[in-house]
């Protein structure tokens, strides 16, 4: 069965859904997966031996040009885990038979499959959710994944050459201070500052922050802060896949609820992660699809007393570790 899966959001969102992916894969060897995905998201999948084939949206192309991609793709089947009303009509127009997706939004119309799935109400985190569609097509489909889902025979090489370049010789503990898509909840710099400094006396390891290629400015504002430090300043810009394999090989990884969160716990890495209050950003809704006993959450509270008392809790925290 030709098996279309759609996500085509940000790259937590993305990664989120890989278990889904792979479970469709391994359900039957007669299945091929077919990624319709954004481009930002393209090289990840690439990496991933259980997706068969990639269609990139991104958005700009005329529906019936994506519709085409998806008829030559033969799809007998999709699963549609976050929908929206284009990749509905896409889906419908390509005349895919059978059509599985969420039972929200005025999209659900062009699906022929709807799920009733009331994710504000965080039953499950995001990624049991996604796994909960695939039942609507396989009511046996086994749910058990590996908790590593990403393996690179090349991390070990990569990580070396990045230790190499930058004079590394401990174990490195990264922070990565920046934050975007559905994170709303994150230390300012002042107190990432603060947690820094903490590791930075902590000898036994290398203190190296992280930026994204769109973080420049940021990574200028950090590099002003620990200019007479010893810490690693690291501005991404070879690829999702090289910072994946780069991950894999850190000792420990902190920052908020956002898509390098979601990598790091994805390629095994230890994380510490900052989520926001509400329910819908907390680790409930948002815990990565990584080994639970490697992941240590933190809801930030908006009171600024039991803020500061948080924080140094983190501090405790990162000095233990």
């Amino acid at each position: 069965m030709n098996i279309l899966v759609v996500r085509t959001d940000k790259l937590g969102d993305f990664i989120t859904a890989l278990p889904s992916f792979y479970l469709l894969k391994h359900h039957s060897k007669k299945n091929r997966i077919v990624a319709l995905v954004a481009p930002s998201n393209r090289s990840l999948a690439q990496a991933c031996d259980f997706i068969d084939e990639i269609i990139v949206d991104d958005g700009k192309s005329s529906l019936f040009a994506l519709s085409r991609k998806l008829q030559d793709a033969k799809i007998d089947a999709s699963v549609t885990l976050f929908s929206n009303t284009r990749v509905a009509l896409v889906q419908f127009l390509a005349g895919i038979s059978k059509r599985i997706a969420p039972a929200t939004k005025i999209a659900q119309i062009f699906y022929n499959k709807r799920v009733v799935q009331r994710r504000s109400e965080v039953k499950m985190a995001e990624f049991e959710y996604n796994l909960a569609l695939t039942q609507a097509l396989f009511l046996d489909i086994s749910l058990d994944f590996p908790k590593q889902l990403l393996h690179f025979n090349d991390a070990k090489k990569v990580y070396e050459i990045f230790c190499a370049n930058h004079s590394i010789t401990r174990d490195v503990v990264a922070f990565h201070v920046g934050f975007g898509g559905s994170s709303d909840a994150n230390w300012n710099l002042d107190e990432y500052e603060e947690l820094i400094r903490v590791k930075i006396r902590d000898k036994r390891y290398q203190v190296v922050l992280t930026f994204g290629p769109d973080e420049k400015e940021l990574y200028r504002e950090m590099q002003s802060r620990f200019s007479d430090d010893d810490v690693i300043l690291y501005l991404s810009l070879d690829g999702i896949v090289t910072f994946a394999k780069l991950l894999s090989r850190f000792k420990f990884f902190i920052s908020t609820s956002t898509g390098t969160y979601h990598l790091a716990s994805l390629m095994g890495c230890p994380t510490m992660t900052f989520f926001g209050e509400s329910k819908f950003a907390s680790a409930a809704r948002w815990k990565s699809i990584g080994d639970a006993k490697l992941q240590k959450h933190y809801m930030l509270p908006l009171d600024k007393g039991k803020r500061e008392v948080m924080l140094e809790e983190v501090k405790q925290e990162l000095l233990a570790f």
